[in-house]
């Protein structure tokens, strides 16, 4: 069963709050990052993307950047526009984008669980990008980064996290320049966050890695040299599965590996129906549908029966695009490492694919049906992982609201 804590979260003065928070670090570039920052002292780049305050062209690896990210952070702390939690409590963070809503619990989770598989995972990390994480909070001794977890839905948690929020004011409410809503309440109760602990403790068997993976494997793993109590622990927010939404993430390729654009389409007729559907972007209905773009037009494709298996990893439209079209016809045999792929979150929108195609830069693009979260929890449960760039999930926290000191 799910061990999770209440902490005493290091949070931004209230009258701050939107000025401190950031988007994650891993989904902006260190440019667009002190762009973001310009002009403001509290923003909490400068700790997760602490490279902005030195000279251009620092490597963003070097142990100037993580110097840099603790001696920020320790000033955000001395003069007060971070103040931290007199108590242990539990964080409700509601995020409000295009109307729809997620609410999930703010927590901190055990390492013990992560080690042993009771927070289950369906990415493979890559040991630079863990060593880059493991040196920030190593520098820092913050966990900056919030793990994204999800569970199936337990009414009577649902109820108490309702509950809460109906009952008590927020301690930060404001609306992020992106559009994007936050909302985070403190639950501070004693007999509520007790009760809460024991649910999970009895109702939740596991819980599932949405998003943060390195910043998981690399929490696991600096508690492994700091062995203290609080690194036992590793900052997420768990979020009931009813709530979460997987768009799409697309493709798009460089070049049709040698071949014209009409043996193209008719090599594809051998795993898929083709039909041309004009100039309007063609955004797949259900699973096994895919939408391409070629020479200005759109298709719509449908994978044909045998070019898939039903097992968790063969069902997914990534596996079917992959081996079907990319390896097959395309060359491409490992999307992870080929300069000739690229990848679109369906944040974007389609009309990013018909920007990269009709510029030349990319030759063709493949819209794809999301991922449901169900397959998701399949495929964790089977012990796989999933291809590379499966899941893209929004909205994203924001770094810097609640922060877990180690």
């Amino acid at each position: 069963m799910a061990k999770i804590q209440p902490f005493a979260a290091l949070r931004p003065k209230v009258d701050v709050a939107s000025k401190v928070a950031a988007r994650p670090y891993d989904v902006l570039s260190s440019d667009e990052a002190k762009a973001e920052a310009s002009g403001n002292p509290h923003s909490f780049y400068h700790v997760s993307k602490s490279e902005i305050d030195l000279p251009a062209g620092t490597d963003i690896h070097s142990p100037e950047v993580y110097a840099k990210a603790a001696e920020n952070l320790k000033a955000l702390r001395e003069n007060g526009t971070l103040i931290q939690e007199n108590q242990p409590c539990y964080y409700i963070y509601k995020l409000i984008m295009h109307g729809r809503s997620q609410v999930g619990l703010v927590c901190v989770s055990s390492v013990d669980d992560y080690n042993n598989d009771i927070i289950k995972k369906h990415e493979f990390t890559r040991p630079e990008k863990e060593q880059d994480r493991i040196n920030h909070i190593t520098a820092t001794r913050a966990q900056t980064g919030n793990v994204f977890l999800a569970y199936n839905d337990v009414p009577s948690i649902n109820s108490i996290i309702d509950s809460w929020q109906e009952h008590h004011s927020p301690v930060y409410d404001f609306v992020a320049e992106d559009g994007i809503t936050h909302t985070i309440w403190v639950m501070n109760e004693p007999g509520t966050v007790q009760e809460i602990t024991k649910l999970f403790a009895s109702e939740v068997p596991c819980t599932y890695i949405a998003d943060g993976h390195h910043r998981a494997a690399s929490a696991a793993l600096v508690h492994n040299s700091l062995q203290s109590e609080a690194s036992a622990w590793f900052l997420t927010t768990i979020f009931p599965a009813s709530q979460l939404a997987i768009l799409d993430y697309n493709r798009v390729v460089k070049d049709l590996n040698g071949h014209s654009k009409e043996e193209f389409l008719s090599a594809l007729e051998y795993d898929f129906t083709i039909e041309a559907v004009g100039h309007s972007p063609k955004k797949p209905a259900m699973l096994h549908e895919f939408g391409m773009y070629l020479d200005k037009t759109w298709y719509h494709l449908v994978a044909r029966e045998g070019t898939y298996t039903t097992d968790p990893i063969g069902v997914l439209d990534v596996t079917i695009l992959q081996n079907n079209v990319l390896d097959k016809l395309l060359g491409i045999k490992d999307p992870r490492t080929d300069k000739r792929i690229d990848f679109v979150g369906g944040i974007r929108g389609l009309e990013a694919l018909i920007k990269r195609v009709d510029s030349g830069e990319m030759q063709v693009a493949f819209a794809l049906y999301p991922v449901t979260i169900q397959q998701l929890f399949d495929i964790s449960d089977s012990g796989n992982v999933m291809p590379p760039k499966s899941t893209w999930f929004e909205p994203k926290l924001r770094d810097g609201l609640l922060t877990h000191v180690v």
